[in-house]
């Protein structure tokens, strides 16, 4: 799935200096935003700085973490194709817990693009503390990815190394150790090789035969669960997993979450979540990661900011708006 990286329409305004805030406490009712980019992408690009400006200009008070590894754009950028996911989110949970702001906070915000979607729900699930209030992932891959993206760059070595490690195989050792989309890769015709092997997505979606419980109790504390899938993405295949959709490539046929056994079964609380109407599916025009400012202005308006004291409810957000 090389070239996953983010793309912000014009109107956003590039911005190349730092962002992230100084450590000091959020402002009263504003909670700290972690945000997770997508593979190929790194935390000192140009669009992840203005996305974290727009963060804060919109939400006076916000203090942005950007998840980063390594001591360079470049070696986070690698770190998007090479690793294990479960210690990534491992150093994330770390990470957070021990950051002067974060850990201070009666809960953080989370925003994940593409793979960095399902990621910060792997924390959410796994260590949650702090805790999650609001969870948003736009074009995500909650139910895998069943092919990869071919590279799009004759000269993106990253890509091409990733596509030749992966003659070992999908299910190899070395890919579901080391190799990122390979850990959330998911067909449903090699579902028995998925569920044996799979080292991230298997397990997070609490799709094997023992349960994980902690699993389905800290996802049913978010307060909103919000999914965004973009209506002509053709980079995830299929792009219905932003919802948890699963797709048979062979039949075409799709089966909604809420047709599917993880929601009847509730293995993970998608179903209390939705049920109370914290769960939001939201499909977006354009291509993957395209994003327009007003989109964006609109989203963190809506889930990112002031938090009422008593109850966890959002305070003075107004109607949410799909833009055509």
């Amino acid at each position: 799935m090389g070239g996953i990286i983010i793309s912000v329409i014009s109107s956003l305004s590039i911005l190349a200096s730092t962002v992230l805030s100084s450590p000091t406490q959020p402002a009263t009712g504003i909670l700290p935003l972690v945000i997770w980019h997508g593979l190929g992408d790194s935390y000192e690009n140009d669009g992840m700085k203005s996305i974290a400006r727009l963060a804060e200009t919109t939400n006076p008070g916000t203090h942005v973490h950007l998840i980063r590894f390594g001591a360079s754009g470049t070696e986070d950028r690698d770190a998007t194709f090479f690793g294990n996911v479960t210690a990534q989110v491992d150093e994330v949970c770390q990470t957070l817990a021990s950051d002067p702001v974060i850990r201070n906070a009666p809960g953080i915000n989370a925003l994940g693009f593409s793979q960095g979607g399902q990621f910060l729900r792997a924390y959410a699930q796994r260590c949650n503390k702090p805790p999650v209030h609001n969870l948003v992932t736009f074009g995500s891959q909650h139910n895998g990815i069943a092919s990869f993206t071919a590279c799009k760059d004759s000269g993106d070595w990253l890509c091409w190394s990733f596509n030749a490690l992966l003659r070992f195989g999908t299910w190899s050792s070395i890919a579901q150790s080391g190799l990122v989309p390979a850990q959330y890769f998911r067909d449903p015709e090699e579902l028995e090789d998925y569920l044996k092997y799979s080292n991230f997505l298997a397990d997070i979606n609490n799709e094997r035969a023992v349960k994980n419980p902690k699993y389905r109790e800290n996802l049913m504390k978010l307060n909103k669960f919000v999914m965004f899938m973009f209506k002509d993405d053709t980079t995830v295949i299929p792009k219905e997993s932003a919802f948890f959709t699963e797709v048979n490539a062979t039949s075409g046929e799709h089966t909604k979450l809420q047709d599917r056994p993880m929601y009847k079964e509730d293995w993970l609380g998608l179903k209390v979540l939705d049920e109370q109407s914290r769960l939001e599916f939201l499909t977006i025009p354009g291509r993957h990661m395209q994003l327009s400012e007003a989109l964006l202005v609109q989203s963190f308006r809506r889930y990112f900011g002031p938090v009422e004291k008593s109850g966890a409810k959002d305070a003075g957000t107004p109607d949410f708006k799909v833009q055509e």
